[in-house]
């Protein structure tokens, strides 16, 4: 089943050379048949599917889907629209920031899909690293699986240079991913996917690559 008509890039290619509220407005009935509900509809779908594999993820759509208004508060870009659409599956959708899941990016260029936990909080960074401290084998093993290396290769984000303790950095010498400050990883459809009839199956297929690393993260913040 395809559930996007080439119209969808085409929206956001031409929205890129008209990024301002007038060509939004004029075009708004497009943005909302082809761009909004055609990827409700598609998210929506992609939580049952998701559900089946993890019971605990069953947000509502509109707890997941981003606006595609830009916020320019702090930005000296004031173009007002994204030039893709996305979303964050998760058990509390976008209110929950660290537990792990999946964000989906669709636009012109290509089509993101990620998992792990970014930004997590102090004491969350701190359960991590001392989680990998104790699970270290089962952790490698993880990072070293065909599947989750073919995919996403390995984990992502940035780095400290210093570790609160030198048990951490002595483990460190072993680990480096112990620095890491993020823990997430990705990979990238070409944007061809969007209208394959197959893209479901694909998205699930990288989903459960990194099944694996979303639960060993998952119980390494205790949730």
């Amino acid at each position: 089943m395809s559930y996007f008509t080439k119209d969808f890039v085409q929206f956001f290619k031409e929205l890129a050379a008209n990024n301002n509220r007038d060509w939004f407005q004029d075009n708004k009935k497009r943005y909302e048949e082809s761009v909004k509900k055609s990827f409700a509809v598609f998210v929506g779908d992609l939580i049952k599917e998701i559900n089946k594999d993890d019971k605990t993820i069953n947000p509502l759509v509109k707890d997941c889907v981003f606006r595609i208004n830009r916020d320019v508060r702090f930005s000296k870009d004031k173009s007002p629209y994204k030039l893709h659409t996305s979303a964050v599956i998760t058990r509390g959708g976008k209110k929950d920031k660290t537990t792990p899941g999946l964000y989906l990016q669709m636009g012109p260029e290509d089509v993101r899909i990620y998992g792990g936990i970014h930004m997590p909080d102090k004491d969350e960074l701190m359960s991590i690293r001392e989680y990998i401290v104790t699970n270290g084998k089962e952790f490698e093993k993880i990072l070293n699986n065909k599947a989750f290396k073919g995919t996403y290769g390995e984990l992502q984000g940035e780095k400290n240079k210093r570790l609160p303790n030198k048990d951490l950095e002595t483990a460190a010498e072993k680990q480096p991913y112990i620095y890491n400050k993020d823990f997430y990883y990705f990979t990238k459809l070409k944007p061809a996917a969007i209208a394959n009839k197959d893209l479901m199956e694909t998205i699930m297929g990288a989903w459960k690559d990194g099944k694996p690393m979303k639960e060993f993260l998952t119980k390494a913040i205790g949730k």
